[in-house]
């Protein structure tokens, strides 16, 4: 895998302006969320940021495996990245309470998932293969 495909991965989710992220727990039970920043860090990292729910970091702390879709509906293009969160970091917290609603709830975390990438696939509705790019 190369920069450039990580690059051109980043680029399409910054086009369509989101991309989805599917965790599994140990258990094999799936969970899919979505995240609004995707960027590379290095040949072949990348970091996702996001509010994640709680499922998707329960999953990643039993089960660090992880795919990342960047795909544009419109002309059905995009690409799956396949790989393992190497670090979470903590970006910004907020408390969890509710005035309108008097009643605290989970604190709300933005983190940044960096995800070493094993291999990038096509990804599309239309009949694909799998092969690694």
């Amino acid at each position: 895998m190369d920069r450039e495909t990580l690059e051109e991965v980043v680029a399409l989710g910054e086009a369509v302006g989101h991309v989805f992220v599917a965790t599994a727990s140990a258990g094999g039970v799936p969970h899919l969320a979505s995240a609004g920043r995707l960027t590379s860090s290095g040949a072949e990292q990348v970091v996702v940021a996001e509010w994640f729910c709680p499922g998707t970091m329960a999953n990643l702390q039993e089960n660090g495996a992880i795919a990342v879709v960047a795909w544009d509906e419109e002309t059905d293009r995009g690409h799956q990245l396949v790989g393992t969160v190497e670090e979470v970091r903590e970006r910004s917290v907020i408390d969890g309470y509710v005035p309108e609603e008097g009643e605290e709830t989970p604190p709300q975390v933005e983190r940044q998932l960096v995800i070493h990438v094993d291999e990038v696939l096509h990804f599309s509705q239309g009949p694909h293969s799998d092969v690694p790019e």
